[in-house]
C-alpha cells in the first residue's frame, strides 16, 4: 500500500457547509496518511469578524481576500510534489459563497460579475484535485458542530443563511465532474469520535486513489 501512495502526489480537497467537519476531517486523515495539509486560514483572515457583522459591506473583500488565499494553496500545492489534503476548495467560493450572498442582495451585481470575470481567468491556469471529498450535513447537524467549537464571530450566522448554502452545495454537487468524488453523510458518520466510522472513511478513500494511482 506504501508503495502505491509513494508513486505520484495528489491533491485531496475536503468540500462542505460551514459546520460540517472539513478540519477535522482533514486533520485526520493528514496523520493517517502522513500527508500534507492546507487549511482555510478564518482565524486570520482580516475580514472575517467585519463580514458576520454588516455581510452587505464587507462581502467582496472577504471573497476576494478567500479567492486569493485558495488559488496561493492550489500553487503551493502543485509545486511542492507532495500529496496534499486541503480543507475548502476554490469551487465552493466561487460557485456556493460568492452567489449566495449576491442571491441575498448582500454583494451587488457589479462586484459580483467582477468576482465571476476573476475566477473564471483563475480556472485557465489551475487543475482540479485529483479526489474531492464532499461532507454533506443536515441543518441541525451544522448547528450542533457551529456551537460546539464556539467561535463567537459564528454565533451570528442564521439558519436561513445555512439553508441557502446547504441547497447551493447540493446542486453544485450534483453536477460535479471536474475529478474524482466520495461523499460522506456527516449525519451517519461520526468521525469526529469513532474510529470505526472514521475506519470507513478511509476504506472508501483508499478504494479511490489506489484506483487513481493504477491509471495514472
Amino acid at each position: 500500500m506504501a508503495e502505491k501512495l509513494k508513486r505520484k502526489s495528489m491533491h485531496i480537497a475536503i468540500a462542505g457547509n460551514i459546520g460540517a467537519g472539513k478540519t477535522t476531517l482533514t486533520r485526520l486523515l493528514a496523520k493517517h496518511y502522513k500527508w500534507n495539509t492546507h487549511f482555510e486560514d478564518a482565524e486570520e483572515n482580516p475580514y472575517l469578524h467585519d463580514f458576520y457583522e454588516d455581510m452587505q459591506r464587507w462581502s467582496f473583500n472577504l471573497q476576494i481576500y478567500f479567492l486569493n488565499s485558495r488559488l496561493n494553496q492550489i500553487i503551493e500545492i502543485r509545486d511542492n510534489n507532495k500529496t496534499t489534503i486541503q480543507d475548502r476548495t476554490i469551487y465552493e467560493d466561487a460557485y456556493i459563497f460568492a452567489p449566495n450572498l449576491h442571491a441575498m442582495g448582500l454583494m451587488t451585481t457589479r462586484d459580483f460579475e467582477n468576482y465571476i470575470a476573476l475566477f473564471n481567468s483563475m480556472m485557465r491556469f489551475i487543475q482540479p484535485p485529483e479526489l474531492l471529498i464532499y461532507l454533506r450535513a443536515s441543518i441541525p447537524t451544522l448547528v450542533n458542530q457551529i456551537s460546539k467549537r464556539g467561535r463567537a464571530y459564528e454565533e451570528s450566522i442564521r439558519l436561513d443563511y445555512l439553508k441557502r448554502l446547504n441547497e447551493r452545495y447540493e446542486a453544485w454537487i450534483s453536477t460535479y465532474e471536474s475529478g474524482n468524488l466520495l461523499i460522506i453523510d456527516v449525519d451517519d458518520n461520526s468521525f469526529f469520535d469513532s474510529a470505526e466510522d472514521l475506519g470507513e472513511i478511509i476504506n472508501k478513500i483508499d478504494s479511490k486513489i489506489y484506483g487513481l494511482f493504477e491509471t495514472a
